[in-house]
């Protein structure tokens, strides 16, 4: 078998969609309205939205991999069962992971790490799809969605670290002068969970002007 042709089997226009749809049409945020607290709760830097993000990452990809894995042998009346015991080890492996390698934002994060295990979005897809499609797909499926809800989540946090303390990563960005000679002030209220409302609201109309999506 040729690299090409083995390339088009991995990556074929519906292994494409599977990837790419939770981006934009099917954003799981946006479109979907799922993972709403973890989105106002550590979006106030975007370090935390990043790591936040990456966890995410590991364990949709892992749980629905792992799921996909074992879907001929889970019996119906245990699926959910399974799951989260699939996504709460994952989700320990992973926050033992960020206390020893990232233990200051570990610290941050507190709890919101450990309830990934709750986050309705990685179970709904490991439930959705992983339980109906084979490994590589649902590899792919919680890649899309994982990295959908990390855009927004970062989007987010980038607007209320940079409105609400005039930072970008821990950086000044905002410049002196604004605060000495015109008086400029940080908007406190992006710091604070009303700030996350307005924001994330914006992010869901343009999503869905964009996409022209209606109910």
């Amino acid at each position: 078998m040729s690299t090409t042709t083995a390339s088009r089997q991995l990556f074929g226009k519906k292994e494409r969609k599977t990837l790419i749809d939770p981006f934009s049409d099917n954003n799981p945020i946006t479109i979907q309205v799922l993972g709403i607290c973890s989105a106002l709760a550590v979006t106030v830097q975007v370090p935390r939205a990043l790591v936040l993000t990456a966890a995410v990452v590991a364990v949709m990809c892992g749980s629905n991999v792992i799921v996909s894995l074992l879907r001929n042998y889970i019996p119906p009346s245990i699926r959910i069962i399974v799951m989260l015991s699939v996504i709460a080890s994952l989700v320990i492996i992973v926050d033992q992971v960020l206390q020893a390698f990232l233990f200051e934002i570990s610290k941050q994060l507190s709890v919101f790490v450990g309830l990934i295990i709750t986050n309705c979005i990685i179970l709904g897809r490991a439930e959705a799809f992983a339980m109906a499609n084979p490994p590589w797909a649902s590899f792919l499926d919680g890649l899309g969605n994982a990295i959908g809800y990390g855009f927004i989540l970062v989007g987010v946090a980038a607007g209320r670290e940079i409105l609400g303390s005039g930072t970008f990563f821990g950086f000044q960005v905002i410049p002196e002068a604004l605060y000495e000679q015109v008086g400029y002030q940080d908007m406190g209220l992006m710091v604070l969970a009303p700030g996350a409302f307005i924001l994330l609201g914006l992010f869901i109309w343009a999503q869905r002007a964009w996409t022209g999506y209606t109910e």
